[in-house]
């Protein structure tokens, strides 16, 4: 679907699927400067967050648990590369753990 908006226009995409195991819905961008894919976002269960580099240009929401939906908002599609094809894809939820727990401290 392509969406034509104004500078100051909101956009909403959505995302949905039906497969049960599947507990995280990823937001991707693809700009016709840069072809590689670049994670926006993603909502993991209901936990929704936003890659450092697109914070405030774009909010991700949704329930990726009980509704497997997931929404991307642009709050005010302003920046010019902000014209680019979205991607979205679902997963399995992946567990997160922090590196510097993995090890103990040396004494």
């Amino acid at each position: 679907t392509a969406i034509l908006t104004g500078p100051e226009d909101k956009v909403n995409l959505s995302c949905s699927h039906t497969v049960s195991r599947y507990d995280m819905i990823l937001w991707y961008q693809q700009s016709a400067q840069n072809t590689a894919l670049k994670l926006i976002g993603y909502v993991r269960f209901t936990s929704p967050t936003v890659e450092d580099s697109f914070k405030g240009r774009f909010d991700v929401s949704g329930d990726a648990a009980a509704n497997k939906m997931a929404y991307l908002h642009f709050p005010k599609a302003t920046e010019a590369e902000d014209s680019a094809v979205y991607f979205c894809a679902a997963s399995e939820a992946q567990c997160f753990t922090i590196p510097s727990l993995l090890y103990k401290n040396p004494l």
